[in-house]
């Protein structure tokens, strides 16, 4: 009886040190198929880190072109006008004038730039002011420029400074009295003729006058008409 009892407390020693090896066992395994699965996941992300394209930077916007603002003289002259009396506030035009542009014809009476030149008698200087409106190449910059001060004479007929109550008629409104005088005739026969004007003053009739010009210029001109800038009504064929 003794002897079966120390058979058995021997056998169940075995088992218990053999069971204990077998945990042992299986945590060292279940602790290197944890660090396998994590070194796995570890050089997945290495991967895919590398094989990825960096991202691009976003583009920036592209600047809205600005298309050209037309206007008739006296809308245009006003730009300049507030700008002149800033320079000089006797200051008076004695002359105003069409800037020609690719981007317009002026043969609705409105042009995307316009020039006027101003004098001061008592301090005989003067400066000239264009406004644009014009994203053309070649036309004056948008907004309000200047030139430099220059010399003016009160005596030179070409220059006689002139109130701007006088300027009554707009642009548009002497195209269509040049028009009822050959003006049609020009554009019917060739519609891509430009229309330009200049305004300044006659001392002989004392009279503000639009020059109306079918042609980029007076020398080139196919027609010009001159209607009077304060009533509107036609005075003569120049050419």
């Amino acid at each position: 009886m003794k002897t079966a009892s120390l058979a058995f407390a021997h056998c169940a020693g075995e088992m218990s040190r053999v069971l204990s090896r077998a945990k042992k066992l299986r945590s060292r395994m279940l602790s290197m198929s944890a660090i396998g699965v994590g070194a796995a996941l570890l050089s997945l992300a290495l991967l895919t880190g590398c094989s990825s394209e960096p991202e691009k930077p976003a583009e920036p916007a592209k600047p809205e072109v600005k298309g050209p603002e037309l206007l008739t003289a006296r809308s245009g002259f006003q730009k300049t006008y507030v700008a002149a009396r800033g320079w000089n506030q006797e200051a008076k035009p004695y002359r105003l004038e069409s800037v020609v542009t690719s981007d317009g014809n002026g043969r609705d009476g409105k042009w995307a730039a316009w020039r006027a030149s101003f004098g001061s008698p008592t301090q005989r200087s003067a400066k000239t002011f264009v406004w644009s409106g014009s994203a053309a190449d070649g036309a004056p910059s948008r907004g309000v420029s200047f030139g430099i001060e220059d010399s003016y004479s009160p005596t030179n007929a070409s220059t006689q400074v002139w109130d701007v109550q006088f300027l009554k008629i707009d642009s548009d409104q002497a195209l269509a009295t040049a028009q009822k005088h050959g003006g049609d005739k020009i554009l019917e026969k060739a519609p891509d003729t430009p229309v330009t004007y200049v305004c300044d003053w006659n001392r002989n009739s004392n009279q503000l006058i639009w020059h109306v010009i079918y042609g980029s210029s007076r020398e080139n001109a196919k027609l010009t008409v001159s209607v009077d800038a304060s009533t509107g009504e036609f005075i003569r064929v120049e050419k």
